[in-house]
């Protein structure tokens, strides 16, 4: 009885790989920088209108920082990419013979016999030769490609989300145990925001969780001894 091919759904991650890590990164930029600064402030005696003032600054500056580096960062990324294909498509213009050797040799070093690798090249550029060096050349396709407002907004708007949650926790919290509040409650905030990016991505959730606390924590600890010092000697 011949075999037959039983069609099955997979879910991938790498679709997400574009928006995920603007949404880690601004997120996790957000709850840590914010919380960061908010006890820096408090371990230099601030009083809580200017350790919330001084938060609120860096959620609004943040924002739009993470917003506008984003932006400028991947729009380099797609100028080079949308250079890359404007090279390639006049490489297959003017040198379809050598564009073909090219694409043959990919394909023998991935383990292809010659033979089969130009029968391979040869149909997939005689179908879409720019699609074919874009994918096996250049390592270019539609779900890796920049996007640079989408990488800007979701920046941003985790970035504000991020910020958010320290500035609740201080504002909850009494102000003699403020500091303590704020740190304790951001190391769990970033504990669950590694475990959800690294459930989104397919990832190992405990080594998402321990690397991105321990890097909080340290980050935290850092900061509240400087504003400690400053806060002294002025």
């Amino acid at each position: 009885m011949p075999h037959r091919l039983i069609p099955h759904s997979e879910r991938h991650s790498v679709d997400r790989i574009g928006w995920l890590r603007a949404a880690v990164l601004g997120a996790n930029d957000g709850i840590l920088s914010t919380a960061s600064l908010i006890v820096g402030v408090a371990a230099a005696d601030g009083t809580r209108g200017s350790v919330l003032i001084a938060g609120m600054a860096g959620l609004a500056a943040g924002a739009m920082s993470m917003a506008a580096g984003e932006y400028v960062s991947v729009s380099s990324q797609s100028d080079t990419e949308k250079a890359d294909i404007v090279r390639e498509t006049k490489e297959l213009i003017e040198y379809p013979e050598a564009e073909l050797d090219e694409l043959t040799g990919i394909y023998v070093d991935r383990g292809l016999a010659p033979e089969l690798a130009r029968l391979v090249a040869t149909q997939l550029m005689e179908k879409d030769a720019l699609g074919a060096h874009m994918r096996d050349e250049l390592n270019l396709s539609e779900i890796t490609a920049a996007r640079p407002i989408q990488a800007a907004v979701t920046s941003a708007a985790t970035f504000a989300v991020g910020a958010a949650l320290p500035m609740l926790a201080a504002m909850a919290a009494p102000e003699g145990l403020m500091s303590a509040a704020v740190v304790a409650s951001t190391l769990v905030f970033l504990a669950v925001l590694g475990a959800v990016g690294a459930i989104a991505g397919g990832a190992g959730v405990t080594k998402a969780v321990v690397r991105v606390t321990f890097w909080g924590a340290l980050a935290l600890a850092i900061t509240a001894g400087i504003g400690k010092i400053f806060g002294t000697v002025v």
